[in-house]
C-alpha cells in the first residue's frame, strides 16, 4: 500500500454558474466565504491551492467556459504544487457539457515506453530490484498532461479565450514565484533524499540541499519558458524538438528507457465513463485505466442494501458494513482491474446490482471481514493527484483528476525545463503474469476518480474528486454517502472522519471518530491504525454542490490540504 507521497496529488475545482440570475444583479448576488469553504450564485471554485480557485473565478468572469476554467487551472496547479502533479504526469478529465446526452471521459494517463517489458524491474536472482519502478528513469511513464488538457480546450473550450490567455496565469505564476506553505515545507522535508538525488530538482526546490522554509518564495523561470513555448505553439512544443530533447535526455541519463518517438506518438483517449445510480442519483465516474469509478459504484451498490439510517456516520455498525464493502470491492480490484485496451476486464458485472447484492449477502455486521476473496462478476456481464471541477451557468460540468504519482514523481527533474517526471510505472505489477504486468504502451492501473452526480431530475448536483492513491476511492464513495445518506453540507462531508482499508489487512480509522466506534471495531477482531485527527493520508477532497432550491453553489475545500474555495 503507498504512503501518502504516492499520492497521486488531487485538486479538485468546482464551478457553477447558477440558473436564474443573470450577472450584475443583485438578487441572491452575495457572496459568502466562511473559511475554507464559499458560496455564490454565479460561480465557485475549489482548490487545492485558493491562487488557483481565483484563477478559475477570474476565467468564468472573463467569459471562459468550464472546460476554459479547468484548462487554466490545471496548468497552474502543476506550478504551485509541483509535488503532485504538472507537465510530467497525466491523468483524466470528464466532460459533460449541456448539449451533452453523455458524459466525455478524456484519458491523458502516462504510457509504457514502447521498450518496456514485463520482467524490466527484476534483477538477476529473479527479484524485483528495490525502487526501480519507484525514483529515477525506469519509473517514468511517457506524459500525457499537455495533450490531455490541450485536446479538451480545442474540443470543448469556448474559443472566446485564446489558448495563450488561458496559460498566462500559469506562466505568471512559474515567473514571479509562489510562496511555500508549511504543508508544501513539510513534504519536501520528507522527500529531500529523492529530490537531493536530482540536481535539476534539487536547484528549484531546496536552498543549498535544505528544505525551502515557509514563506519562502518558489520561482521557476525555465518552467515559465516551456508553459510560453506551448501556449504559443501547442502540443508539438513540448512533445517535439528542442523541449522534448531535454525531457528524453534527463530520463535516459537517470537510467530510463522513453524515447523521442514515445513521445511524439503519445495519444489522447476518449471513452465512455462509468455510470449507475445510487438511491436515484446518477453517479459518473471514471473507466479503465482508472479502477475508481468502477468499485466506487460496486461499493454503493452493495450500501444500497442498507437503510439510509443504517449508515449514520461514524456508528460502528456504518463502519464495519464500509470494512465489508471496501474488503470485496479491493478483492476484486486486485483479480480483473487493468487498462481495458490490453485486457477483458467484467465492467458491467462489477457494477451490477444484482451482484453487488450477492456480495451483500456475505456482510455480518456483527462481525469482522478479516479478509476476502474476488467474487465472480463475469457471470453478471451483459454484453488515485490533483482533482479540480467545475460548473458553469450553461449547465456544463468537468472534474480533472491529474498526477505524477509520489510525491516528486520519480524525482528525475530535467534541466532547462523546469519540470519534475512522474514515477506513474510504479502503478504496474512489476513482475510478469499479472493482469496490470508492464507492457509496451498500456497504461498503468490508476485509482484517480474525478466524479460528477446528478440529482434525481437529473440535473447537475456535485462534483467531486481527491488525491490519496488507492485512498481515493473510499474517499469519493464515502463524500457521496455523507452528502446522500447523512443530508451533510459539503463541507461538512468532506471535513466528516474517514476510514479506508483493503481486501486484507489494517483498518485505518481517522483520530477523530467516537472512541466507543474504534474500541467496538477492534473488538470485533480488527487490526486498527489509529491515525491522526486531520490526517492527509485520507486524501484532500476538493468539491462544489449545486443547491438548485436556493439558487446557489456551495464549494468545500479539504482542511487536509491547503485549498480554499472561492466564489463570485
Amino acid at each position: 500500500m503507498k504512503k501518502l507521497s504516492l499520492v497521486i496529488l488531487v485538486l479538485l475545482i468546482s464551478l457553477v454558474m447558477g440558473c436564474g440570475t443573470q450577472p450584475g444583479t443583485q438578487a441572491r448576488s452575495a457572496v459568502v466565504q466562511d473559511g475554507l469553504a464559499a458560496s455564490g450564485p454565479n460561480g465557485v471554485a475549489a482548490a487545492a491551492k485558493p491562487e488557483v480557485s481565483e484563477i478559475g473565478i477570474e476565467i468564468l468572469r472573463r467569459g471562459g467556459n468550464a472546460v476554459d476554467a479547468a484548462v487554466a487551472m490545471g496548468f497552474a496547479i502543476g506550478v504551485v504544487e509541483p509535488n503532485a502533479s504538472g507537465l510530467g504526469g497525466g491523468g483524466f478529465m470528464l466532460v459533460k457539457l449541456a448539449n451533452m446526452s453523455e458524459a466525455v471521459f478524456i484519458d491523458f494517463r502516462e504510457i509504457a515506453p514502447g521498450a518496456s517489458r514485463p520482467d524490466m524491474y527484476l534483477g538477476p536472482d529473479g527479484n524485483v530490484v528495490p525502487d526501480s519502478h519507484v525514483i529515477g528513469g525506469l519509473a517514468v511513464g511517457t506524459p500525457g498532461e499537455v495533450a490531455g488538457l490541450l485536446y479538451a480546450l480545442d474540443n470543448y473550450g469556448s474559443k472566446r479565450l485564446s489558448r495563450q490567455q488561458l496559460m498566462q496565469p500559469a506562466i505568471d505564476l512559474a515567473s514571479n514565484g509562489f510562496e511555500v506553505t508549511r504543508n508544501f515545507h513539510n513534504i519536501i522535508t520528507d522527500e529531500l533524499s529523492i529530490i537531493n538525488r536530482f540536481p535539476a530538482t534539487a536547484a528549484i526546490y531546496t536552498d543549498g540541499g535544505l528544505p525551502l522554509e515557509p514563506g519562502d518564495i518558489v520561482r521557476n523561470p525555465d518552467l515559465a519558458r516551456t508553459l510560453t513555448a506551448i501556449a504559443n505553439n501547442g502540443a508539438d512544443a513540448f512533445y517535439k524538438g528542442t523541449i522534448a530533447e531535454s525531457v528524453v535526455r534527463a530520463v535516459q541519463d537517470a537510467g530510463g528507457i522513453m524515447t523521442l518517438e514515445d513521445l511524439a506518438n503519445y495519444q489522447v483517449s476518449v471513452r465512455r465513463p462509468v455510470t449507475n445510480t445510487y438511491r436515484g442519483y446518477t453517479i459518473i465516474s471514471a473507466p479503465p485505466p482508472s479502477s475508481g469509478g468502477t468499485h466506487i459504484i460496486q461499493m454503493l451498490n452493495m450500501l444500497e442494501n442498507m437503510h439510509s439510517w443504517d449508515l449514520r456516520h461514524g456508528n460502528t455498525q456504518a463502519v464495519n458494513a464500509w470494512i465489508h464493502a471496501l474488503r470485496r470491492a479491493f478483492a476484486d480490484r486486485g483479480r480483473y482491474m487493468a487498462d481495458t485496451d490490453f485486457a477483458t476486464v467484467p465492467l458491467a458485472g462489477l457494477s451490477n446490482k444484482n451482484y453487488a447484492r450477492e456480495l451483500f449477502s456475505s456482510f455480518d455486521l456483527n462481525s469482522a471481514m478479516l479478509s476476502s476473496d474476488p467474487g465472480d462478476p463475469t457471470r453478471f456481464e451483459s454484453g488515485s493527484t490533483t482533482s479540480f471541477s467545475v460548473m458553469d451557468r450553461a449547465g456544463n460540468m468537468v472534474t480533472v483528476t491529474k498526477t505524477i504519482n509520489y510525491f516528486f514523481g520519480s524525482g528525475v527533474g530535467v534541466p532547462g525545463v523546469g519540470i519534475i517526471m512522474n514515477n506513474e510505472m510504479d502503478d504496474f505489477v512489476p513482475r510478469p503474469g499479472h493482469v496490470n504486468s508492464v507492457v509496451p504502451f498500456k497504461k498503468p492501473l490508476s485509482s484517480m476518480s474525478p466524479t460528477i452526480v446528478l440529482d434525481p431530475q437529473g440535473r447537475p448536483f456535485m462534483t467531486l474528486g481527491s488525491p490519496g492513491a488507492t485512498r481515493i476511492i473510499a474517499t469519493v464513495a464515502q463524500i457521496i454517502s455523507n452528502v446522500i445518506d447523512n443530508n451533510m453540507s459539503i463541507q461538512d462531508a468532506i471535513d466528516a472522519p474517514r476510514w479506508f482499508t483493503m481486501a486484507s489487512g489494517q483498518v485505518h480509522l481517522e483520530g477523530r471518530l467516537p472512541y466507543s466506534t474504534v474500541n467496538n471495531i477492534r473488538a470485533l477482531g480488527y487490526d486498527v491504525n489509529l491515525r491522526s485527527d486531520w490526517d492527509n493520508y485520507f486524501g484532500g477532497v476538493q468539491a462544489v454542490l449545486f443547491d438548485h432550491d436556493a439558487g446557489r453553489l456551495h464549494g468545500g475545500a479539504d482542511p487536509r490540504r491547503d485549498g480554499e474555495a472561492r466564489a463570485f
